[in-house]
Parts: structure tokens; C-alpha cells; sequence
């Protein structure tokens, strides 16, 4: 299983780069275009509007899968590991909500630009709500991961303010 989420990382972090790639290549051509041609590629800045949003919340649900979000741990870190769990458990499970909600929300919003259309390229603005849609349940899975591991006491599981595996911490 670990194997499989490790090449799903790679790949999304390839279609990242690539995402990116183009973003700067149609906005910096359609920038030149504009300035020196007085011309321009009319569906750069669609494309890149669109590339921009999937490249946001593909990041963020890398960030979490690699706890490199923000975070502070300070008062967690100063807690029992007893009631650091229970902190964790009740954040984990306000996640869950929060992304919930998000789900449903973009699921509405998918619905409604499957009948709406952009303006230049005709694409369907559901493209928009699924970038916010499908890496919302990947985050949630994400999370439902780590919470089961804090819950059975698994020695993997993220807590925060917990001293990472292998480090000392003196006192």
C-alpha cells in the first residue's frame, strides 16, 4: 500500500511540475506576445486560471500527506502524550467536518458547471470544483489514515507535538 501512495505522490508531483510549466510558458508568451506582437494566445488566461487552481489544492493535499502544513504545536507540545492524543483526535475530527463540507460543496458546485461553460474554450467550470473535489476526499482519506493509527495507538501516527520517530528531546 505504501508503494502505491509513494507513486501516487511522484505522479502528482509530476503533473505538478508540468502544470507549472505551462502556466509560465503561456502567461510569460502571452506577456511577450502582448508587448512586442501586440498579439496575444486569448485562452492563456483561462488555461493558466484553471492549471493554477488544480496546482493549489494538489499541493495542499501533498502538504498534509507530508504533515507540512502550518502548524502550532507549542501548548500540544507542553501536554501528556494522554491528552495530546485526545487533542488530536478531536482536530482530526474537525478536519473530517470541514472537509465534509467542502466535499458537498464542491460537489454542488461540480453539478452546476457541468451546464455552465468558460468563455473562450467552452470547457465545463465543473473542471474548477472537481480541482476542489477530488483532493478534498483525498485529504479526508489522508486524515481517516492518521486517525485510525492515533485511535489503535499505531507508532506511525501523527500527533502533534509529538517529537518525530527517532528524535531525542531533552528535558
Amino acid at each position: 500500500m505504501n508503494r502505491v501512495v509513494a507513486a501516487l505522490e511522484r505522479v502528482t508531483e509530476w503533473i505538478m511540475a508540468l502544470m507549472l510549466a505551462v502556466m509560465v510558458a503561456l502567461v510569460f508568451g502571452n506577456v511577450v506576445l502582448r508587448y512586442v506582437f501586440n498579439s496575444g494566445i486569448v485562452a492563456a488566461e483561462e488555461i493558466a486560471r484553471l492549471m493554477f487552481v488544480w496546482l493549489v489544492f494538489l499541493g495542499a493535499t501533498l502538504a498534509l500527506r507530508r504533515n507540512q502544513h502550518l502548524g502550532l504545536e507549542l501548548l500540544q507540545a507542553r501536554l501528556p502524550p494522554s491528552v495530546r492524543r485526545a487533542c488530536a483526535v478531536v482536530s482530526h475530527l474537525l478536519m473530517l467536518y470541514a472537509l465534509y463540507l467542502f466535499v458537498t460543496g464542491s460537489w454542488t458546485q461540480l453539478l452546476i458547471g457541468m451546464q455552465t461553460y468558460s468563455t473562450v474554450l467552452r470547457f465545463p467550470m465543473a473542471f474548477y470544483a472537481a480541482a476542489g473535489f477530488f483532493p478534498a476526499i483525498a485529504m479526508a482519506l489522508t486524515i481517516l489514515a492518521n486517525l485510525w493509527k492515533i485511535v489503535s495507538g499505531d507508532r506511525d501516527a501523527v500527533v502533534p507535538g509529538a517529537a518525530p520517530q527517532g528524535v531525542l528531546v531533552e528535558h
